[in-house]
């Protein structure tokens, strides 16, 4: 799983930029099936965890794209459960190519967290929630948070999560996704 899971990172840290610019570019995009198949086989084993419990009310409310959702909602997501993974997430900052020698184990787990905002960013996902819904014609409220947080804690996904969170740890991410 672990070996999967890394290969994917890596892949998608090598081609995801290039086979958006260039859809015609077969080499990036075959690079990001094997990604995909490799993620799959990883989540298959491990399952997921709250970002993928969050994203599912976000399509079930808004009907918005779950590949998207998911994106917006990982880093946040992470923070939640950085003190559990530290050391997960700084291995993660290498495996996205990033240059982690001579920081602390913090400082390289915080740069993972820094890499995927910034690929989201290149690739043209929205920085938040309420961004994401306005491209496709829907108003993400904050008023929706109480019953989403409530269903998301139920989600399978969750069960898996790195670290058991609260209602109002799930909360304070869809706001700070907003």
């Amino acid at each position: 799983t672990d070996a999967c899971a890394q290969k994917s990172i890596e892949l998608i840290a090598k081609f995801l930029r290039k086979a958006v610019a260039n859809g015609t570019d077969l080499e990036a995009r075959d690079g990001m099936c094997y990604a995909q198949f490799l993620a799959g086989m990883a989540f298959n084993n491990a399952s997921l965890g709250h970002v993928h419990a969050m994203a599912h009310q976000l399509g079930g409310f808004y009907d918005l794209p779950h590949g998207e959702c998911n994106a917006i909602l990982l880093p946040h997501v992470q923070r939640a459960n950085l003190n559990a993974k530290l050391e997960r997430y700084a291995e993660m900052a290498r495996f996205l190519g990033e240059n982690v020698e001579g920081l602390s184990v913090r400082a390289a787990a915080e740069k993972c967290l820094d890499a995927i905002q910034q690929l989201s960013a290149d690739i043209g996902i929205p920085a938040g929630l309420i961004e994401l819904g306005k491209r496709y014609g829907k108003k993400v409220r904050k008023e929706d948070i109480p019953i989403m947080t409530g269903n998301a804690q139920k989600d399978a996904c969750g069960l898996t999560n790195p670290r058991k969170l609260k209602d109002a740890d799930v909360a304070a991410i869809y706001e700070a996704a907003l």
